[in-house]
């Protein structure tokens, strides 16, 4: 573990003269982001590998309706995705491997990821999550950051021609049918967004649920995202960024609503938007590191997800803002220098940070 720790540090800075194979990861010709080798890929996917299928330290967020209810244990209760501490970190966990196993095919933990795979997403596991599910009071379980997640896994599937994904997303889209049901019910209802830092932020899993709908080819939904975002976001001006972050943080409230809003709305739009969201003292406040105080804290941990959730967001923005642009170049730097302080950590030995860690480390370089 420890020399994982000190590859991850190292690696950042090495030249891009040494050889790409044996590095974790890289910055690319123009600087603008870090790319990912195999090796990186292999040494994170054993993150997720050791923790699918471990079922405890466990934290179920569950109604019981009786006392056999209460009696059911995770793997009962969740038996596609019952490890990493919680349902969606496991499913996370789930969508990494397989981000991972589709970006480098020949992994050499290609076989194993393949075997939990197949042991976990089964057609009697996934009918037993969607009975959950439709439980009269699990309706709202995970809403919507876990139904953001399973969305995604889906999402990559569906991108991925290959015979084991072609039957895991088979095997999954009943469940994701489900989540699409329950997200199309609640969207009506959604008076007020959740502008929170945490689990609840309603633009995160907006953003994720409408790069599954456009892949699916699921227009109805697709609308139903796009009518609640402008509803939601459109008409927000001045966000209060300097208040961010929380204590607890690992999305940050405001670059989530502008990871979102430039997938909904033009670009020529999103920039007269995003002109008048953010004044450039606050912007630039974003662009200051958060302190990780103490990583076997499992909540102050949260903020090493901060900086892979800003590094994120910041790529995605920039991607949309001119050449001419100052901030384009100032969001790209930040977006690597969020990555660049956290990665480090994300094997630093406590299951606090490593049973989700990696997964937002690994969206972060994908994008």
């Amino acid at each position: 573990m420890q020399r994982f720790i000190f590859l991850m540090a190292i690696m950042a800075s090495t030249s891009l003269s040494a050889q790409t194979s044996s590095r974790l990861f890289y910055l690319s010709a123009d600087s603008s982001h870090f790319v990912l080798t195999q090796n990186g890929a292999a040494l994170l996917a054993a993150l997720p590998l050791k923790c699918i299928q471990q079922e405890y330290p466990n934290k179920i967020n569950h109604v019981a309706v009786n006392d056999s209810d209460q009696m059911q244990t995770p793997k009962d209760l969740h038996p596609a995705f019952y490890g990493c501490f919680d349902w969606h970190s496991t499913v996370h966990g789930h969508w990494m491997l397989v981000a991972l196993l589709k970006q480098f095919p020949n992994l050499p933990e290609a076989a194993i990821i393949r075997k939990k795979l197949n042991e976990n997403i089964t057609p009697q596991h996934i009918a037993k999550e969607i009975a959950y599910f439709n439980a009269p009071l699990s309706k709202s379980f995970e809403r919507t950051y876990g139904w953001a997640w399973l969305l995604q896994l889906q999402n990559t599937l569906l991108q991925w021609q290959d015979e084991d994904a072609q039957h895991w997303r088979n095997t999954l889209q009943p469940l994701c049918d489900t989540i699409v049901q329950l997200w199309m019910r609640f969207l009506p209802k959604q008076t007020y967004p959740n502008r929170t830092g945490v689990h609840p932020n309603t633009a995160f899993g907006m953003a994720l649920a409408l790069d599954y709908a456009r892949t699916a080819h699921n227009h109805e939904f697709e609308t139903a995202l796009v009518q609640a975002a402008k509803q939601l976001f459109l008409n927000d001006r001045q966000a209060p960024a300097i208040w961010e972050p929380d204590g607890t943080d690992f999305l940050s409230p405001s670059l989530e609503e502008a990871d979102l809003m430039r997938r909904v709305i033009p670009k020529t739009q999103f920039i007269a938007w995003f002109n008048d969201f953010y004044t450039r003292k606050s912007l630039q406040h974003l662009t200051v590191l958060p302190v990780v105080s103490d990583r076997n804290d499992l909540t102050i941990v949260h903020l090493d997800g901060l900086s892979f959730s800003r590094s994120w967001c910041m790529q995605g923005i920039a991607r949309q803002l001119p050449d001419t642009d100052t901030r384009k170049k100032m969001l790209q730097r930040s977006a690597i220098a969020h990555l660049n302080a956290s990665l480090p950590h994300i094997a630093s030995g406590s299951y606090g940070g490593e049973h989700w860690l990696a997964s937002f480390a690994v969206y972060a370089l994908l994008q």
